[in-house]
């Protein structure tokens, strides 16, 4: 069985710009199959490597007498003294959610609680902050109706 192609149109649905297949190109020092298009799609995605927001998420502090555990697989610790710590956690469930808005946010919110558990912590509060994206987006206007 042969493998479809590549093209700009594939290119484009695996969400690559024109510099990100490049990218691809230079790390296998070949054009990629198909497969390994869907591969790198999958790693590069913003769920997985915060492609898009990992250039805002560099300007916040990550280190300091207070923090314990900084940035990583997990949780992060800060100390807020007298024995005391408070444990964080973010997640970007932007493409499960949009995929499937109800269960992919079921597990970016399972995702939080995980990995502050992992820390040794117990939950005492939680938010969830919700963005639809581009008002006028067909998609946005299904997810605001319900």
């Amino acid at each position: 069985m042969s493998e479809p192609e590549i093209t700009d149109d594939v290119i484009a649905a695996h969400g690559f710009t024109p510099d990100e297949y490049a990218e691809v190109i230079r790390i296998l020092d070949r054009a990629p199959t198909f497969t390994e298009m869907g591969i790198f799609s999958a790693m590069w995605n913003e769920h997985c490597s915060y492609k898009s927001s990992k250039k805002w998420l560099r300007t916040l502090p990550t280190e300091g007498p207070q923090v314990i555990c900084g940035p990583g697989e997990n949780a992060g610790v800060v100390d807020i003294g007298h024995g005391q710590a408070v444990v964080f956690k973010m997640e970007s469930h932007n493409h499960p959610s949009y995929i499937e808005p109800y269960q992919g946010a079921a597990t970016g919110v399972g995702g939080i609680l995980r990995d502050v558990f992992t820390m040794g912590a117990r939950p005492i509060a939680a938010m969830n902050s919700l963005s639809f994206g581009e008002t006028s987006h067909p998609k946005t206007k299904r997810l605001v109706a319900g």
